[in-house]
């Protein structure tokens, strides 16, 4: 039999008053502020999806949500639903629902993508692909925040088409030896760790010539630069890896198994419900809605026809994504619920763009 559950609304309770001492409440302007209708010209407004800061105050936005999270995980209120063997409490969602509850009522840090990837995305992967060393190695830091991990997933000649990927994976004993060139590596220049897809075998079919690895970003041969954007910011990063030496213990599944590792981080990539994100990505429907009611043009009939493809754009995005979750919290993979997920929501933003 396993241990007995704590009662719920006493845990609850107790979950509150952690909150109340380390958290300051929403005040009836914060509540209002996320109220279904908002009106448009008032309040922050901004349709970004990445962040547009100096390295030096991005750090420091992420310094602060991974000290909270850090808290939050020593107190046993991270990693809700995941088994104790795996770093986590084992308890089951409603515990995870009732605590997210408690944590709304509450002004939380801003969150970060590369918080996000590693909770969201580098965990899970490491939970559904690590051997039981690598298990032990990584998922407690890696839920705990106390190490971050990035994706070296695209190429500047393998975007979209990840499978035509050409960093080079060369054998050398019990160790591999990486060469190649990583683009839009988000995060690179936070995280100790990167999960790096490469082609082992050049004579194999494409998808089955790939192999991850776990690559120490501050590794002899490991090179970041900050690519900067036309809004200012420096999220994104070209990573070149000149004859960097991983052991094979750092592989990641079996030889060849890469694109299967690669589509699974994808696909939780759209279903992770948690792990720093706090606020909307994008603009969405309610933005649009609010432009179309303050410029009076709502009642036109071809645009009201719009605006309902969109709204039924948004709704989808809702279910699956709920989709997604569910499967995360049954500790299964998201699979092509996640990948779905991410084409419509890019869809959805190319969408609102072109109406509004």
């Amino acid at each position: 039999m396993g241990a007995e559950l704590p009662d719920l609304e006493k845990w609850a309770d107790d979950a509150r008053g952690w909150l109340a001492a380390r958290l300051e409440p929403k005040t009836t302007a914060d509540k209002e502020a996320e109220a279904p209708k908002p009106v448009w010209g008032e309040g922050e407004f901004s349709v970004s999806v990445f962040h547009a800061l100096s390295y030096e105050e991005e750090r420091a936005l992420l310094d602060e949500s991974m000290a909270y999270h850090r808290e939050k995980y020593a107190a046993g209120y991270a990693a809700l639903t995941w088994s104790r063997e795996h770093g986590g409490q084992g308890l089951p969602l409603e515990y995870e629902r009732a605590f997210h509850r408690e944590e709304a009522k509450f002004k939380l840090p801003e969150g970060h993508e590369t918080f996000s990837v590693t909770v969201g995305l580098m965990a899970p992967a490491i939970r559904a692909f690590g051997t039981p060393e690598q298990q032990d190695e990584f998922l407690r830091p890696f839920l705990s925040t106390e190490v971050l991990c990035c994706q070296l997933f695209s190429e500047p000649g393998a975007g979209s088409d990840l499978a035509n990927l050409s960093c080079k994976a060369d054998q050398d004993g019990d160790e591999w030896v990486l060469n190649g060139q990583k683009v839009w590596s988000s995060g690179a220049q936070f995280s100790e760790w990167g999960l790096c897809i490469t082609r082992h075998d050049a004579s194999a079919p494409k998808h089955k010539g790939m192999t991850a690895f776990m690559v120490p970003m501050d590794a002899p041969g490991v090179e970041i630069r900050q690519i900067k954007q036309m809004s200012g910011g420096t999220s994104f990063n070209e990573v070149f890896l000149s004859d960097v030496r991983v052991p094979d213990a750092h592989r990641i599944g079996d030889v060849g198994e890469g694109w299967k590792v690669a589509l699974t981080v994808l696909g939780f990539e759209r279903g992770a419900s948690s792990g720093g994100g706090h606020g909307k990505v994008g603009a969405n429907w309610h933005d649009v809605r609010m432009l179309a009611e303050h410029l009076g043009s709502h009642h036109d009939p071809v645009l009201r026809q719009e605006l309902a493809g969109l709204y039924t754009t948004h709704k989808l995005m809702q279910w699956n994504n709920q989709r997604a979750i569910d499967k995360l919290k049954a500790g299964e993979t998201p699979g092509p619920v996640g990948s779905i997920g991410k084409l419509i929501w890019a869809d959805s933003l190319r969408r609102i763009g072109e109406f509004a």
